[in-house]
């Protein structure tokens, strides 16, 4: 089944996000190869692709799972969650009905 991530981050996070990117990052190519990934990516603090020093407020993982528990436990062992850069990370089931494009 496909599941919702959704992430909020600690205030000025920027620094540990950026840190931590590279072995977030990994995990999720880890998904995309498996085929498991619908989308990722962060919101951003402002209206801009690239925020700079205004960071960002949280993250969206749509992702298949074998179960809500998988689900959390991957979400759970994020570098991100590690590095302290969320404060709090949510995992809800997810149904596609329309996908653009």
């Amino acid at each position: 089944m496909w599941f919702a991530i959704t992430a909020v981050d600690v205030p000025d996070s920027l620094e540990k996000r950026m840190a931590t990117r590279p072995a977030h990052l990994e995990r999720l190519q880890k998904l995309q190869d498996e085929g498991r990934l619908l989308v990722a990516g962060a919101f951003p603090a402002i209206e801009s692709e690239d925020p700079g020093p205004a960071g960002f407020t949280g993250s969206l993982i749509l992702a298949q799972f074998p179960s809500q528990a998988d689900a959390e436990a991957w979400a759970k062992a994020d570098p991100f969650v590690a590095a302290g850069v969320y404060a709090s990370v949510t995992v809800k089931p997810f149904r596609k009905a329309v996908l653009a494009g």
